[in-house]
Formats: structure tokens, C-alpha cells, sequence
């Protein structure tokens, strides 16, 4: 239902704008206001779709009206209604921010449409601040999610190394045990760099079939073999002007490895079954939890493409090796798997927490924050050292 308010002095015209605005449609809720000064109180205390307002008016005129409600609220929808002696007036209204203007006496159906195309425009904006709003929401859900807990010196080195080289376009390469959380550092090297209004995309090496990693990589066109139904851009296209990650990257075919050095070399792709060159403009990270170096001497892994990736190399510690974190990253978690889950937030007893500390975290963060879930689900509250000793098997 969109509501609508007319500011016009003459009650007759006043009358005759509502009657044709209702029976254009029986839902628009009218308001009437028969002079500028009441219009602007009307404007500040209710939420209008839509302002029709005549130009010259007693007490304040159209333009002081219009002037002064977007002020207030730029996002108003204004009509304003003018004389053939206005007119120049009206113009001087839409430089000002008005929607458009309509001469007097309307033309019916000019005059239908403009109140139409107007609220459409309002819906719009109401649209788009929507989708601003819940971008914003999931950025600070995305942010949090990928937050980085805890106070270890060599977390503090990992946040510095972070600081130095995220603004920049440096090629970055992760390295550590699984579950240490190489993927958390990828996304605040993206977000903490000038590429972060764009994509991060991201690209897990190991779950793609080496017959499809090409494809996926480089995009393919039509026809390019079995199952192309039609032309599909490759991460590498959706990643321009962003970063793209390469997640496992040490588990890579050879063949794919040689399209990726030429990507990095060149600043091209070639889709697969094309042989058009398209150049992508992209920033590369990747993780592995392979020695690299060893997959080199075993043929696995190309020692060209290993030194145009490792550019800056950031060594992720096993959990093990930053323990003074884990008290911080159990409180961390048992408030981001109640709130995901719906359950209430526990406290762990320093008892409890103590033996957390002496386990041997052969599974890292993601092993600690299921051992989390587990107690948050099974323990008391708070979880005691008796709920880490039966429900945590080692």
C-alpha cells in the first residue's frame, strides 16, 4: 500500500488529485494538506511514498517544502504541480531533487504514469537500502566468521605479516597442518587489501576431478567437450579485479599447474576449447598443507610456478604451537556455535579449560571447535573438567 501525501491550497483540486489517484487504485492511502507549513509537519511525522505539491502556496511555498523535507529525508518522492507560469520554477524543483513536475490542469494519463514511474522509484530505494543493509549484516556475519582469536606471539606475527602485505598486490602462499585455519588468513589478506570490494573466490584444489580443475579455473566454451551446454566463465573471470584463493593447491595436476603459470606470467586465460585470450586482472593466494618443496623434488609439484606464488609465505602454526590461544578460542566458539545453533552460551570452568590446554590437537581449530560444539551439547554449564574427560576422547 503506498501512501501519498498532496499539498495543494485550492481545496477543489485538492479534492479532484485524491479521487483520481483512487480510482487508479483503491489502495493508495491519501493524505491532504491545504497549505506548505502543514505539509512539512505532515512530512515530518508520518512516512510517505510519495509528496504532490503545488508550487505557490501561502505560508511556505513548494519549493521551501521540497527543500526542506529532503533535507531531512533525501529519499522522498516529490511531484510537484505548476502553473504554465511556474514552469521555470518546476525545472529549478528537479535540479533541487524533485521527481518531476506536471503542469496544470494535468494531463490524466501523463500524469498516472509520472505518480507510477514515482513509486516505483521509492520501492527501488526502499529495495536497495534493504540489500545494503543485509551486505552490510552478512559482511559482519562473513568478518566474524572468519575472525582471528587469540594473543600467541606467533598470531601476532601471522596479523603483522597480514598488516604489511595486504595492501598490496604481492602473491601470497599459506602454508600449515589442516584445520589451522590457513583459509582465516586468506580472507583478512583480502579484506584488509584494496581489492575488497570485489569477489574473493575461492577454489578447493583437492575437491575438484582433475579432468574438471581446468574448467573451473579457465571457464569453457561451448561444446569444448561432453556436458558444455553452453560458454561458463572460470573463477579466474569471476575473481578479476578481486583475489582469487587456491585452497590445496599441492594437489593440483601438472597440466593445470603449466595454465596457472601462464595466467600469473601473462595476465591472460585461454577458456577451455577456446582460443581466445582474455585478460584477467587477479590476485592470487593460495594454501597448502603439503611440503612443496618436497613435491618439487618428486615431480609433483612445478618449482616455477612454486616461486611465482611464494612471493610471501606465511606459515600458519599448529594448534599445538599456540596453546595460550586456547582458552580464548573455546570462549570464542561456544558463543558462535550457541548462536548458530540456538543454544545458550556456556561457561567452562578453569579446570575444564586446563585440560583443553594439555590435549594433543592433532586436528587443530576445526578439531577444537567440534570438541566445543560436543561439550556445549553434552556438558553441564558450566562444562566442568569431568565433561572434558568423558566426552573428549584422546
Amino acid at each position: 500500500m503506498s501512501k501519498i501525501l498532496i499539498i495543494e491550497d485550492e481545496a477543489a483540486i485538492r479534492n479532484v488529485i485524491k479521487n483520481i489517484l483512487l480510482d487508479e487504485d483503491k489502495s493508495y492511502e491519501v493524505d491532504l494538506a491545504e497549505d506548505g507549513e502543514v505539509g512539512v509537519k505532515m512530512i515530518s511525522e508520518n512516512d510517505y511514498d510519495l509528496i504532490i505539491s503545488d508550487i505557490k502556496m501561502p505560508k511556505k511555498d513548494g519549493v521551501q517544502v521540497l527543500v526542506e523535507s529532503l533535507e531531512a529525508n533525501p529519499d522522498l518522492s516529490f511531484l510537484m504541480i505548476s502553473g504554465h507560469g511556474d514552469i521555470d520554477t518546476a525545472v529549478d524543483c528537479i535540479k533541487k531533487g524533485a521527481f518531476d513536475y506536471i503542469a496544470k490542469p494535468p494531463d490524466l494519463n501523463r500524469f498516472l504514469m509520472t505518480v507510477r514511474n514515482a513509486l516505483d522509484k521509492k520501492v527501488l530505494i526502499t529495495k536497495n537500502k534493504e540489500l545494503t543493509t543485509e551486505n552490510k549484516a552478512l559482511k559482519r556475519k562473513v568478518a566474524k566468521q572468519y575472525e582471528m582469536v587469540g594473543s600467541s606471539p606467533a598470531l601476532s606475527h601471522i596479523q603483522d605479516i597480514i598488516d604489511k602485505v595486504a595492501d598490496t598486490d604481492a602473491r601470497v602462499l599459506i602454508t600449515g597442518p589442516n584445520g589451522t585455519g590457513k583459509e582465516l588468513v586468506a580472507h583478512h589478506v583480502h579484506e584488509k587489501s584494496s581489492r575488497n570490494r570485489k569477489a574473493l573466490i575461492e577454489v578447493n584444489c583437492a575437491a575438484i576431478p582433475s579432468e574438471l580443475i581446468e574448467s573451473e579455473l579457465f571457464g569453457h566454451v561451448k561444446g569444448s567437450f561432453t556436458g558444455a551446454h553452453k560458454d561458463k566463465e572460470g573463477k579466474f573471470e569471476l575473481a578479476h579485479g578481486g583475489t582469487i584463493f587456491l585452497d590445496e593447491i599441492g594437489d593440483m595436476s601438472l597440466p593445470a599447474q603449466a595454465k596457472v603459470l601462464r595466467a600469473l606470467q601473462e595476465g591472460k586465460i585461454i577458456r577451455v576449447g577456446g582460443d581466445k585470450e582474455i585478460k584477467v586482472d587477479v590476485r592470487v593466494l593460495a594454501a597448502t598443507n603439503k611440503d612443496l618443496r618436497k613435491e618439487i623434488d618428486e615431480g609433483r609439484f612445478r618449482e616455477d610456478l612454486y616461486h611465482r606464488l611464494a612471493v610471501i609465505v606465511i606459515e600458519v602454526p599448529s594448534l599445538n604451537n599456540r596453546r595460550e590461544d586456547i582458552k580464548h578460542l573455546v570462549n570464542h566458539f561456544a558463543v558462535q556455535v550457541a548462536e548458530s545453533s540456538g543454544m545458550i552460551v556456556k561457561d567452562f570452568s578453569d579446570e575444564a579449560i586446563k585440560l583443553l590446554e594439555n590435549i594433543d590437537w592433532t586436528g587443530n581449530i576445526r578439531e577444537l571447535r567440534n570438541v566445543v560444539e560436543r561439550l556445549l551439547i553434552l556438558g553441564g554449564n558450566p562444562v566442568s573438567k569431568e565433561d572434558v574427560e568423558m566426552f573428549v576422547k584422546k
